[in-house]
């Protein structure tokens, strides 16, 4: 089984970041990685060589399915109010801003892979899913709000190479969990020192090495291993938790 983590750009003038998992029924571990990603075409050649065939479940941070004109989806909406005092709210998706996660999955389907929101466990499927890092983060590692790695106003570098390190050690935390994942060649890479379009690329190769393990926990356990907000008509998001 192979699992895809995709930080996906909302325009295609901004690099993407993915990474590949294998599970091997005792672990996952990473065997390729990209973080200068740019065009759908890029993407979807990453996809095609680490998946060409056979069972793979790709779990993208984007919007995947935008009805709504303008405004937020209820599903963006709905996963605000449950993660808002964690700091995890979601980012307004609408048409007027962001269709190019609907483009990818249309392509997709030319290689094979279905969009369903729903993940049953451990079954062969070639899916695509909607999945969002920062509610994942709270609820995987029991934090009590996201990780501040991102650029914002006020924060410096420095903080960021500090949050940034924390993320590493948390994902790292992730070879003993259930799922495991083993992915040392990435968590070895250390920000300190990077700056610009070099830390920005870092973050987003940690999102991503991120949302392949989401799509591995959430293919690991099925229904038992994630909550779902929203539905396939109106848009959704996947969030993993670890079931009880």
């Amino acid at each position: 089984m192979i699992l895809i983590g995709l930080d996906l750009a909302w325009s295609s003038a901004n690099p993407s970041a993915a990474v590949a998992l294998a599970w091997d029924g005792r672990q996952a571990r990473s065997f390729l990685w990209a973080d200068r990603l740019f065009s759908n075409e890029e993407i979807l050649g990453f996809i095609g060589k680490v998946a060409p065939t056979g069972p793979a479940l790709l779990a993208v941070d984007a919007p995947l399915l935008v009805p709504n004109e303008s405004g937020m989806r209820p599903c963006d909406r709905e996963l605000s109010r449950f993660y808002r005092r964690a700091k995890a709210m979601a980012y307004p998706a609408n048409r007027h801003r962001v269709t190019r996660g609907e483009e990818l999955v249309s392509a997709l389907a030319r290689l094979g892979f279905s969009h369903h929101a729903e993940v049953e466990a451990q079954k062969p499927v070639r899916q695509v899913v909607e999945v969002f890092p920062h509610p994942a983060m709270v609820e995987l590692f029991g934090l009590p709000e996201i990780l501040q790695y991102k650029a914002r106003p006020g924060r410096s570098r420095e903080f960021r190479w500090q949050e940034l390190s924390r993320y590493q050690d948390l994902l790292r935390s992730l070879e003993k969990a259930e799922p495991a994942m083993e992915a040392e060649e990435i968590l070895s890479l250390q920000p300190q020192g990077l700056r610009g379009k070099g830390l920005k690329a870092r973050e987003d190769l940690l999102d991503a090495l991120f949302c392949a393990y989401i799509a591995l926990h959430v293919w690991y356990w099925g229904p038992r291993g994630y909550r779902l907000f929203g539905d396939e008509k109106t848009g959704y998001i996947l969030v993993p938790v670890r079931p009880s």
